[in-house]
């Protein structure tokens, strides 16, 4: 446990500023997160230094594929999460808090930061798993001590934070890859008990410093699958974000309160086509068929990089990420 950043006491209660619920939380209670408890009039984070699982992951798995495709990453995740989304595809570790954990391993900033460099191969590490934000004070902390080793930095994110915490992390992150969960409204309060805006706020908060993001779309049957909203969400990212941004178009399966069935592979081919019309690199998740996962040079259409699952293969990129055939720069973040 750790005192809390970015809270305010409140005669006996406190009020949490960390993500835009700001939660006012009563002693002895937690926030909306299940892991920030207000303990004697302080805001603790239960979970800093507590992990349910780590691994060496292919960058892609987060999914990056613009971000030093090929590479290997030291993923870790801890519980809770800030967000409660029916569908939500970890919900055994994001939906619940400490004390459905007892089994949690106990790794100092350090100890992450040894471990990840224990392989030579290892690229750096991503926050991942559960919604880092609910982590806010054990990710800071890791990621500090991992610039100064030279590792690289992700954050796998809901996008729901406040500016002030996501400007103070800033400095010692590389690359954000977001869930834009959908683009209603209606959709993030009746599905994730949360709200759209805060988080098309962080996207361009990103974009304004420059940092490398890349934006994950699940496609949910008959939830928000519309070409409407599909549409208004692309010219929403060419208009804030540019056409370059890196669209994944990942496909839904039954989990947790969500019974909708699979989305079809039709649907998915068809919210393709729309945001090709627009972006320049679109890539389509969790299928089979291997389909809208290679990279192609957007000026003369070679392809670049090959993908099969999470095996990647560079084949039409020099050291710089530029295409070997027309030199255009597909991929600034190519090799280290």
């Amino acid at each position: 446990m750790k005192e809390a950043s970015f809270y305010e006491k409140l005669d006996g209660q406190v009020k949490c500023y960390l993500c835009p619920h700001e939660c006012i939380i009563q002693d002895g209670k937690r926030g909306s997160c299940r892991v920030r408890k207000n303990f004697e009039g302080k805001l603790i984070s239960e979970n800093y230094r507590q992990i349910c699982s780590y691994n060496f992951d292919p960058i892609e798995k987060k999914p990056l594929y613009h971000f030093f495709p090929g590479k290997t990453i030291f993923s870790i995740g801890s519980i809770g999460c800030n967000l409660h989304c029916s569908f939500c595809q970890n919900w055994e570790i994001s939906q619940s808090g400490i004390d459905n954990h007892p089994y949690l391993r106990s790794n100092s900033p350090a100890d992450i930061v040894n471990l990840a460099k224990s392989r030579s191969d290892n690229l750096g590490i991503a926050f991942t798993y559960n919604e880092p934000t609910v982590w806010y004070e054990y990710m800071f902390d890791i990621a500090l001590l991992a610039k100064q080793e030279q590792l690289k930095t992700v954050m796998v994110t809901n996008g729901f934070i406040n500016s002030k915490p996501l400007e103070k992390l800033l400095p010692y992150m590389d690359a954000f890859s977001v869930d834009l969960k959908a683009f209603t409204e209606q959709f993030y309060k009746q599905h994730t008990s949360s709200k759209l805006a805060p988080v098309l706020e962080t996207i361009k908060l990103l974009t304004k410093h420059n940092k490398h993001i890349e934006i994950t779309n699940l496609i949910i049957t008959e939830t928000n699958d519309s070409e409407k909203e599909f549409r208004g969400m692309v010219d929403w990212i060419v208009n804030e974000t540019g056409e370059d941004t890196v669209l994944h178009i990942s496909r839904y399966f039954p989990m947790y309160k969500m019974s909708k069935e699979a989305t079809s592979t039709e649907k998915l081919n068809q919210l393709y086509a729309i945001a090709k019309e627009k972006l320049n690199y679109v890539y389509l998740g969790n299928i089979r068929s291997g389909e809208g996962q290679d990279t192609f040079c957007e000026k003369c259409n070679s392809k670049v990089i090959e993908r099969t699952g999470y095996q990647t293969q560079i084949i039409g990129l020099d050291k710089a990420g530029n295409c070997l055939k027309c030199k255009q720069l597909v991929i600034s973040n190519c090799c280290l």
